[in-house]
């Protein structure tokens, strides 16, 4: 995954200028349609009953964790968005990017259709 602008300057402010991080308690995994670049700036998936969900992650093994539970979004109520890429927010709504990547290969979601994000399956690597 790629880090975005906002997590790299925290990173560099708390290690290196001594400047207070505040720590999200929850992070939220995001579905994008659009790539939302280190500025988190992509268009975020809004199809009918989205929302972002929680998700949890193992302690670090040099440098790498993945997603301890399985990730279930709301089936598509409405809409037929095409996910392109995954990010993940400080916040439920609004707030932060601090993560995010391409999917392998876009996934295009018909209504009753959720996307799933299996146990380990969501790698974040520092490098």
């Amino acid at each position: 995954m790629h880090m975005s602008n906002y997590l790299e300057t925290a990173l560099i402010n708390g290690t290196l200028r001594n400047i207070q991080y505040a720590v999200p308690s929850t992070v939220y995994l995001a579905l994008y349609t659009a790539d939302p670049t280190e500025a988190g700036t992509g268009t975020e998936t809004t199809y009918g009953g989205y929302a972002r969900q929680t998700v949890t992650f193992s302690a670090p093994t040099n440098g790498v964790t993945s997603n301890t539970t399985d990730i279930l979004f709301p089936a598509v109520a409405s809409g037929t968005p095409t996910i392109t890429h995954i990010g993940i927010k400080d916040a439920l709504t609004g707030g932060n990017l601090l993560y995010y990547a391409p999917l392998s290969s876009p996934k295009a979601l018909k209504t009753g259709k959720q996307f799933i994000v299996t146990a380990g399956q969501l790698t974040v690597t520092l490098a």
